[in-house]
């Protein structure tokens, strides 16, 4: 799918499905063909900074193997550190889309300011293993654990100052993990979500869909449908019933089951369906570490308008947590112009250097970590 389409008023199966996935998977999809093969965020070697390669197993998913990069600062140790979590779909350690990078920017802006970072392949990506139709959240949640546990054996780590960075579904990951494990000290969720995955869909569609310059009318058909969609599946009690109801809706508007299949197969699946269902409210109302909640003002797939006011209000009994929107910002964290997935490849920034030093700076305040190591 090389871009949205919009016919008539009725969205494709094949867009819903696409529009439907809260990360980054929605944007691989729906790029333009061509990016600009400058990146200039990039970091190029020899960076000031050891570079470990990591492997561990997923003791408690057995065939899960896991590899990733754990970037160590100069100086003596141990040092703090952060494990990054991916957005939905396979994504690599750098968390690499469209030639950006996002991930390495991070961990490299991170690494060279005394935190050490660990990023990792999702399964079934590079040297990661064990992918299954059935994952969910809560699967790659035992992901991060296993992290987690690998970097307390490493003498370059301070295992008491251990933290989490999640990136759209990795930031409502973090909480899951965070929520009753001592050994996560501090969390920063990147364009997390703050209500469930059903409410949060009807509306990144209907975002979506105006930033592609849709009427009025057909943005208001294409929010209406994902609804009627979103009703259906969590309505059904399996995954064949699911299908076939999604299915009648998308072939009433007009969809053939070859046009409209691959689509409703993914918005059936046990990923999308346990998405639907998770309201993270509750996970974040019980942290107790600190937390900084980033938002992007011109996200489109997780709206700040929507979320922000619902984690603020989880927050409400943590001073230690903070919600801080930030307006010119699309998913990615990229300065935007109407913030459409659609742009991502197009921009040559990578991320927002002030979000990533307001990152860095709040990492730095809550571990104590050393601001100028490896400058």
């Amino acid at each position: 799918m090389k871009k949205l389409k919009i016919a008539a008023l009725v969205i494709s199966a094949s867009a819903v499905a696409t529009v439907a996935a809260p990360a980054a998977t929605f944007a691989q999809q729906a790029a333009p063909a061509a990016a600009p093969a400058v990146r200039p965020q990039h970091p190029v070697r020899p960076y000031p900074y050891k570079e470990v390669e990591a492997s561990y197993d997923n003791k408690a998913r057995p065939g899960v193997h896991l590899a990733g990069t754990l970037t160590v600062p100069q100086g003596k140790g141990p040092f703090p550190a952060v494990l990054l979590i991916t957005g939905s779909g396979p994504q690599d350690r750098d968390e690499t889309i469209f030639g950006h990078k996002p991930f390495l920017v991070l961990s490299d802006h991170l690494t060279r300011r005394g935190i050490a970072v660990l990023r990792v392949d999702d399964r079934g990506i590079g040297g990661s293993t064990g992918a299954g139709p059935n994952d969910t959240s809560n699967d790659f949640a035992t992901d991060v654990q296993a992290g987690i546990d690998w970097l307390k054996t490493r003498p370059e780590v301070d295992a008491s100052r251990i933290g989490l960075v999640g990136h759209s579904e990795g930031g409502l990951i973090a909480p899951i993990v965070a929520k009753d494990n001592p050994d996560v000290a501090f969390a920063v969720l990147w364009a997390g979500t703050g209500v469930s995955g059903a409410d949060v869909i009807v509306e990144q569609v209907r975002a979506v869909t105006a930033s592609t310059g849709a009427s009025a009318e057909a943005v208001t058909a294409a929010a209406n449908q994902q609804k009627a969609l979103v009703d259906a599946i969590l309505a059904a009690p399996d995954q064949d019933t699911a299908y076939q109801s999604a299915l009648q809706i998308v072939t009433a508007a007009g969809q053939t089951e070859e046009q409209a299949g691959p689509g409703i197969k993914f918005l059936t699946g046990a990923w999308f369906r346990n998405f639907l269902v998770y309201d993270p409210a509750p996970t974040l109302k019980a942290l107790d570490i600190p937390v900084l909640a980033l938002l992007g003002g011109k996200d489109v797939q997780v709206l700040a308008s929507q979320n922000g006011p619902a984690m603020k209000a989880a927050f409400a009994g943590n001073p230690r947590a903070k919600v801080i929107e930030l307006p010119n910002l699309n998913h990615l964290f990229q300065n935007a112009t109407s913030g459409s997935p659609m742009e991502y490849g197009t921009i040559t920034e990578t991320m927002d250097p002030a979000a990533l030093k307001l990152m860095g700076d709040w990492i730095v305040e809550v571990t104590g970590a050393g601001a100028n190591a490896g400058q």
